[in-house]
C-alpha cells in the first residue's frame, strides 16, 4: 500500500507546487473513513482509492483530481457526507466526489431500457467536469486489475460493461493505454480460451521475428542519427484483443494479419516528424494508400501523429507512427494529458490549444439528449459513434468534417447542419455526381445538392452511421407524420364547427388550450387527426354552452340477410378458387397509423388507381374504400372516422388487389368458360364466383377478382363487353 510520504513524493516529481496539506488531509480522512473495511481480495479497502490515485499520478493530474480519487468512495461506502467533504476540502472536490458517487450507482449492463437511461445519466454526470470521467476510468482500471478476486458470476457482467461502455469512452477521450488494458482484461474474462490462444501465438511470433524487429530498430535509429535527428525508436506489437477484433471484423486468419508489429518514432518537434517521414520514404518503399497525416488533421479525440507503412528489411511490411513527446503523451493519456487540469507551473500551451476535441464530441453527444429521442435511441446512436473509426472529408469551401468510417453523403450533410441534411436530394463527390449512399473516403470533397421543401425518407434512418443523422431523420419523420395528422385534424375541426353553426377561429382555440390540456393549436389538430380528441370536444372547449345533439340511430338490420353495411344479400351459389389470396397481407397505403389492422372493404375492395379513403372502426381497425363506394354514405355524419389516405406505390408490382364485377351473360353452355378464359388471359386471378338467378335467358354473375391496378380492371371490363355471350358488365362498389 502506498504510504503518505510516497504519495507526496510522487506528486512532487511532476508538480513541485503541489498542495501538500490538501493531499495529507485527504489521505488521513479517507483512511479513517474506510476504517476496517475489506475488499474481496482481503486487502484493506483503503488500498483501492490509493491505487486509483496512483494511476492518476502516473498521468500527471492536478491535486484536486487526485484528492477526489482518494475520496471517491467515501460518500457511498462510509459515514461521510457531501456537506462534510465541502467543508473540509472545498465545493470543487465535493462536486467531483458526488459525481463519482452517482456513477457508481448506475448499472450499465441490464435490460435495454434501464441500460439506456443509466448511460444517459453517466454522460450527464461527466458533462459538468470531465475529471469525473477520468477518475471513473482509473477506478474501473484498478477494479479490472483485481477482477480475479470477484466471484465468477459477477466477473462476466463487469467485463461486459467494461467492453461495451468504459473502453470505448476511454478511446473517445484519447486514453489509449487505459483503453487497451481495459479491453485485454475484459477479453481474458469473457473469452479466456481465445485470449490465451492469441497471446500464445503472439509470443511465438515474437520469438520468431525478434531479430527482424531489432534490425529495423537499429537501422532506423542509425539512419536518423546520421541526419542529426534525435529520435526514440521502439518496436511494439498489437494487443491480443486488438488482434482478435480485427480477425473478427474482417474475417481474417491469424496468418493473414500483416500489421501485428509496428514501430513508434518519438522526436522533439513537429518539423522533425516530417523530416523522419522523408528519411523513411527515401530508404524504404511506401505501401500506397497507407499514409495518414493526423498532425494536420487531428482525430476528434485530439490524437496527432503521422502513420505510414513501408516495405522494410526482408521485404517485411513495417508500420510506423511518428510523433512528438507531447503527442505521445496525448496518445497515451488523452484528455488527462491536457494542461487544463494541471497546475499552471506545469502547463503546456501547445496542448491547451487542442483541448476542445474530446469536449466537442461530448457536447455533440449530449445535444442528442435535447432532441426528444428516447433513452434507447440515445444509447444506440452514442454506441454507433463510440465504436467507429474516422474519415476526414471537406466541404467545397474547405471546412473539415470528421465522420465515422462507412459514412455517406447523408451523414456528411447532417454533420454540416441539420437543415442541410433534411433538404438533401443529391451529392457531388470530388466534382462528380454520386449516389447519396456512396461510402466516403479520406480527403473526399463533398457538395450537397439541396431542394426546398424536401423531407428525408424514413428509410434513410437505417442507412446512415452517425447518431446525429439518425436522430435528425427520425425527428423529421415524426414531424412530417405529425404535420399530416395536424392537417387532417384541422379539416375535421373546421367541419365540426360548421356543423355546430359556429365560426372557427384560431384565436378562440388558443384561449381554450388549457381546457384541452394541449400546448398549442397544432397539438390539438394532431390529437384530433390521430383520434385522441373528438372534434365535438374541441367545439365544447371553445363554446362551453354548445350541446352536441345525439344523432339518430340507424335502423336495425338483420345480419343474416344483409351485408356489413345493410346491403341486401342475394341467394347465391359460391365457387372458391384454390390458392386464392384471401389471407391478411401488407397494404401499401400512406396516411395510416400502422399500429391498427388495415383491410379492404367487402363487396368491391379497392385497387391502385382508385382514389381511396380510410374509415376507422373502433376495436376493428381501418377499412379502405374507393371514393365512389355508396357504402361511404353511412359515415357522412361521422367525420371523425374519416382518414385521408393514398396509395404508396411507385410502380406496379406483383401484388394483386381485390375488385368485384357484375356480368350479365346469356344462359347457355360455355358462357362461364368464355368469361373465365377472358379474365385469365388478362393476367388477373378469380377469387370467388356467385351466380344470381335472373331469368331463363340471362344470368347475373358476381365475380371477385384480383388485379394489379385500375388500368388492368378497366381492360378486363372492356374485353368482357366485347364477348358475344356478355350483355352487360359493371364494376361493383360496395
Amino acid at each position: 500500500m502506498m504510504r503518505q510520504y510516497d504519495l507526496l513524493e510522487r506528486v512532487r516529481k511532476y508538480n513541485p507546487n503541489a498542495n501538500e496539506d490538501l493531499l495529507n488531509r485527504a489521505y488521513v480522512y479517507a483512511m479513517k473513513a474506510h476504517g476496517a473495511q475489506k475488499r474481496a481480495s482481503g486487502d484493506p479497502y483503503f488500498t483501492h482509492p490509493l491505487e486509483v490515485a496512483a494511476i492518476l499520478i502516473d498521468m500527471g493530474l492536478d491535486d484536486s483530481t487526485i484528492v477526489a480519487a482518494i475520496l471517491h468512495d467515501t460518500i457511498e461506502d462510509t459515514e461521510a457526507t457531501r456537506e462534510e467533504i465541502d467543508q473540509m476540502f472545498g465545493p470543487d472536490i465535493g462536486r467531483l466526489v458526488e459525481g463519482l458517487t452517482k456513477i457508481k450507482k448506475l448499472d450499465l449492463v441490464s435490460k435495454k431500457a434501464a441500460q439506456a437511461e443509466n448511460f444517459r445519466k453517466l454522460l450527464l454526470a461527466i458533462a459538468d467536469d470531465i475529471r469525473v470521467l477520468i477518475v471513473k476510468l482509473a477506478d474501473r482500471l484498478h477494479n479490472m486489475r483485481t477482477l480475479h478476486h470477484v466471484p465468477l458470476a459477477k466477473r462476466a457482467r463487469i467485463a461486459e460493461e467494461t467492453l461495451e461502455i468504459y473502453a470505448p469512452l476511454a478511446a473517445r477521450m484519447g486514453m489509449q493505454s487505459v483503453r487497451e488494458e481495459l479491453e485485454n482484461i475484459a477479453f481474458q474474462n469473457l473469452m479466456p480460451d481465445a485470449s490465451a490462444t492469441i497471446a500464445a501465438r503472439l509470443d511465438d511470433l515474437e520469438k520468431k521475428n525478434g531479430a527482424t524487429i531489432a534490425r529495423v530498430e537499429s537501422e532506423l535509429r542509425e539512419e536518423l542519427s546520421e541526419r542529426g535527428i534525435d529520435a526514440d525508436v521502439r518496436g511494439r506489437r498489437k494487443s491480443p484483443y486488438s488482434v482478435w477484433s480485427k480477425m473478427e471484423r474482417k474475417s481474417l486468419a491469424f496468418e493473414q494479419l500483416s500489421d501485428i508489429y509496428g514501430f513508434r518514432v518519438v522526436v522533439p518537434t513537429v518539423e522533425d516528424c516530417y523530416r523522419v517521414l522523408g528519411v523513411v520514404h527515401t530508404k524504404w518503399s511506401m505501401v500506397p494508400g497507407r499514409f495518414k497525416d493526423y498532425i494536420s488533421t487531428p482525430k476528434q479525440n485530439d490524437y496527432r501523429s503521422l502513420h505510414t507503412t513501408v516495405v522494410g528489411p526482408g521485404r517485411q511490411r513495417v508500420e510506423l507512427q511518428i510523433r512528438t513527446q507531447a503527442m505521445n503523451d496525448i496518445a497515451r493519456y488523452g484528455i488527462a494529458a491536457h494542461s487544463l487540469y494541471k497546475d499552471s507551473a506545469v502547463a503546456d500551451p501547445e496542448s491547451l490549444s487542442r483541448e476542445s476535441g474530446a469536449y466537442r464530441w461530448l457536447q455533440r453527444t449530449l445535444e442528442l439528449l435535447g432532441d426528444g429521442d428516447s433513452p434507447e435511441e440515445f444509447l444506440e446512436h452514442t454506441k454507433l459513434e463510440l465504436f467507429h473509426d474516422q474519415v476526414f472529408c471537406f466541404t467545397p469551401k474547405g471546412r473539415l468534417i470528421a465522420l465515422p468510417r462507412g459514412a455517406t453523403p447523408i451523414d456528411f450533410a447532417y454533420a454540416v447542419h441539420t437543415n442541410v441534411g433534411n433538404s438533401a436530394v443529391g451529392a457531388k463527390i470530388n466534382g462528380r455526381i454520386s449516389p447519396l449512399l456512396s461510402e466516403l473516403n479520406n480527403g473526399d470533397e463533398v457538395e450537397i445538392v439541396r431542394a426546398d421543401g424536401q423531407t428525408p425518407p424514413a428509410a434513410w434512418e437505417s442507412l446512415v452511421v452517425t447518431g446525429k443523422a439518425r436522430a435528425a431523420i427520425r425527428r423529421a419523420t415524426r414531424e412530417a407524420v405529425r404535420a399530416q395528422y395536424a392537417g387532417l385534424g384541422k379539416q375535421i375541426v373546421a367541419r365540426a364547427f360548421e356543423r355546430a353553426g359556429k365560426t372557427f377561429s384560431d384565436d378562440e382555440l388558443r384561449k381554450a388550450l388549457p381546457r384541452l390540456a394541449r400546448a398549442s393549436s397544432e397539438d390539438v389538430f394532431a390529437a384530433v387527426g390521430r383520434g385522441e380528441i373528438a372534434s365535438a370536444d374541441v367545439v365544447k372547449a371553445v363554446h362551453p354552452e354548445f350541446k352536441d345533439e345525439p344523432r339518430k340511430a340507424a335502423p336495425a338490420v338483420d345480419k343474416s340477410e344483409t351485408g356489413w353495411f345493410g346491403l341486401k344479400k342475394a341467394s347465391r351459389l359460391i365457387f372458391r378458387v384454390p390458392g386464392s389470396n384471401a389471407g391478411a397481407r401488407a397494404i401499401p397505403i400512406r396516411g395510416l397509423n400502422h399500429d391498427l389492422p388495415v383491410r379492404f372493404a367487402p363487396n368491391g375492395g379497392a385497387v391502385p388507381g382508385d382514389r381511396i379513403v380510410g374509415i376507422v372502426t373502433p376495436g376493428e381497425g381501418i377499412t379502405i374504400y374507393p371514393i365512389q363506394s355508396p357504402a361511404l354514405s353511412a359515415f357522412d355524419n361521422q367525420p371523425d372516422r374519416w382518414l385521408d389516405v393514398r396509395w404508396d406505390l411507385e410502380e406496379a408490382g406483383a401484388e394483386k388487389y381485390p375488385a368485384q364485377i357484375r356480368v350479365q351473360a346469356i344462359n347457355e353452355p360455355g358462357t362461364l368458360g368464355a368469361i373465365a378464359a377472358t379474365i385469365g388471359e388478362s393476367g388477373a386471378n378469380i377469387d370467388e364466383i356467385v351466380f344470381e338467378k335472373h331469368s331463363p335467358d340471362f344470368r347475373d354473375i358476381i365475380i371477385d377478382i384480383e388485379v394489379a391496378d385500375l388500368k388492368q380492371l378497366n381492360a378486363i371490363v372492356a374485353a368482357l363487353k366485347a364477348k358475344s355471350v356478355v350483355n352487360k358488365v359493371e364494376r361493383v362498389n360496395g
